[in-house]
This record gives structure tokens, C-alpha cells and sequence, in this order.
């Protein structure tokens, strides 16, 4: 995985609830066992019609808005388990994932495949929102060293994220490359056993 860096971007508003899995990457698009390719699909049943045709205001089919940085609804990510919804979101371009409730299947796919989701409280994404609203090109900066959401006007948020976690989306690290990382330490525990 790409390490997470600290990063300033515009976002998109899609200030929809109980987004599922299958509306982020529908399930007739599986087929692919590889992550590469899925972004797309992400959303193909708002972004275009049964002809095929673009939905000029469907929101990632709108110039006004462009970014690493999804803002979303409550209770993103439910339904399935899919992994291919990260895989969808991240494909696309999209680096941050922001709402107020994360399914807890997706939260944890998206980690683990360096995508951050960060979970503020109702009032904050309203405020979010609204600032899009009002400014849709302004630019959010992402610092996840500090844990903050800001933006160049009023809003500065603090996020919680696993420690675990957070030193894997640092190091770029997957599971297996942070058991690796600390290898030595496995080791010498090993030698230091008691054996009986």
C-alpha cells in the first residue's frame, strides 16, 4: 500500500443515507479478482442510466465538484461485506471516505486497503456539508499524524482511528508487511521462551 500522507484536496458531497455496498459497486461488476478497474463502476447505477447515458446530476458527474475526499451520508458502507467496495472507491481516486456512522465490515476493508474513513459526529457533517455547499472548490487538508479534518475557513475536526491502524496507513503497511516490520521482536520473544 501507498504510505498516507498528509494531504490538502476538494471533496464531493453525496449527502445520501444508508449508502450499501451494492450501490457502491454493484454486484453484476465482481467478476475481477484483481483491485484494479472497479472505480469505473463505482456508483454505475447513479452515474448512468439503463441506456448507458451519463446522469448529468448525479455528483461525481458534476464539474462543479472533484477531489480525494467523499463526504457521505449516516451508515455508509452497509449491506454486504464486499471488499470490492473499497477497492471501487479507492480505484476511483478517492483517498478519504467522511460520515457520521461507518458499517463496521466496510470500515475495517477500507483500512486494510489504505482508504481512511473518517467518522464525526451528525452536527459536524452537517456543518460539513454545508461549507461544500457554500464553497464547493475550497480545500480540506487531511493530517492523520494529527487526527484533524480542516478546512482554510472555521472547520477543524479531530477523528479517532486504532493506533494499529493509524501506524499501518502511515507505513503503508498491510497486516502481513507490519508482522514483517517487527520481525526481530517476533524472533527474540521466540528465543526468550520457557520450553518445557
Amino acid at each position: 500500500m501507498e504510505k498516507f500522507k498528509t494531504f490538502k484536496s476538494s471533496s464531493v458531497p453525496l449527502p445520501i443515507e444508508d449508502i450499501d455496498t451494492d450501490q457502491i459497486i454493484p454486484a453484476r461488476f465482481l467478476k475481477a479478482i484483481t483491485r484494479e478497474g472497479f472505480g469505473k463502476n463505482l456508483f454505475r447505477d447513479w452515474r448512468y442510466n439503463e441506456n448507458d447515458e451519463m446522469v448529468k446530476d448525479f455528483v461525481l458527474n458534476n464539474n462543479i465538484y472533484s477531489g480525494e475526499i467523499l463526504v457521505c451520508g449516516r451508515n455508509f458502507g452497509c449491506g454486504s461485506s464486499r471488499e470490492h467496495a473499497a477497492w471501487a472507491l479507492a480505484d476511483y481516486g478517492f483517498k478519504v471516505i467522511v460520515s457520521s456512522y461507518f458499517a463496521d465490515i466496510f470500515k475495517s476493508n477500507a483500512l486494510n486497503n489504505g482508504l481512511l474513513p473518517i467518522q464525526v459526529h451528525n452536527e459536524t457533517l452537517n456543518e460539513i456539508f454545508q461549507s461544500i455547499e457554500n464553497s464547493p472548490k475550497q480545500m480540506f487538508e487531511v493530517n492523520l499524524q494529527k487526527q484533524t479534518l480542516s478546512n482554510n475557513q472555521t472547520l477543524n475536526f479531530k477523528f479517532e482511528i486504532d493506533p494499529y491502524k493509524k501506524e499501518c496507513l502511515i507505513n503503508g503497511y498491510d497486516d502481513i508487511d507490519y508482522l514483517q516490520s517487527i520481525i526481530e521482536d517476533i524472533e527474540l520473544f521466540e528465543k526468550n521462551q520457557i520450553t518445557y
